[in-house]
């Protein structure tokens, strides 16, 4: 069955829901199936799949993407626990420039967010041990690697919970208006 799709103000950012197939056993539900997203997916090759833990609550990771000669975009699904997940508009022609869209992905919802090449991608964990599936459309490559401070005034992410754990690379990322 064929995930709904929910769009964004931001081209290309879409909420894609899924449903679990249930029984006494527990639930199954379909992460990713090349023909089932292709309407969204397009003919975008697969990568890489990773998978990142999460375990405070309040924890930020991001806001992370990658441009140059391998831009990605990336399908981010979570596996466990709850997460505020944001995606920031970062492509130059695009009438949403700097702006940002917000979910909450967790299992229960069955949800995932495709977040298109040239965003940046990052999140906030709202319950502990947060585990994150990533599908990327492109190899991992350092020096395209681009990013944004979370608390960029100029973003004003709604962040809902006072933040913790952020990495010293996240705490060093430019802002936006550097870029």
């Amino acid at each position: 069955m064929h995930p709904q799709a929910q769009p964004t103000p931001i081209q290309g950012l879409v909420e894609l829901c899924s449903r679990a197939h249930s029984d006494v056993r527990g639930s199954f539900l379909n992460a990713y199936r090349r023909e089932d997203f292709a309407p969204w997916w397009g003919e975008r090759p697969v990568h890489q799949v990773n998978v990142s833990r999460t375990e405070r609550v309040g924890a930020i990771r991001g806001l992370h993407g990658q441009q140059g000669e391998a831009p990605e975009a990336k399908l981010v699904r979570c596996l466990r626990g709850r997460v505020f997940d944001v995606a920031v508009d970062l492509r130059p022609a695009s009438p949403t420039l700097g702006q940002w869209q917000a979910i909450e992905l967790s299992p229960a919802a069955g949800n995932a967010w495709l977040i298109p090449e040239g965003c940046l991608h990052g999140f906030q964990v709202l319950e502990p041990g947060s585990e994150l599936l990533y599908v990327h459309s492109s190899p991992y490559r350092p020096e395209d690697q681009v990013g944004v401070v979370w608390n960029d005034p100029d973003l004003a992410i709604a962040w809902p919970l006072p933040p913790v754990d952020l990495s010293p690379r996240d705490l060093q990322l430019p802002r936006f208006g550097s870029l």
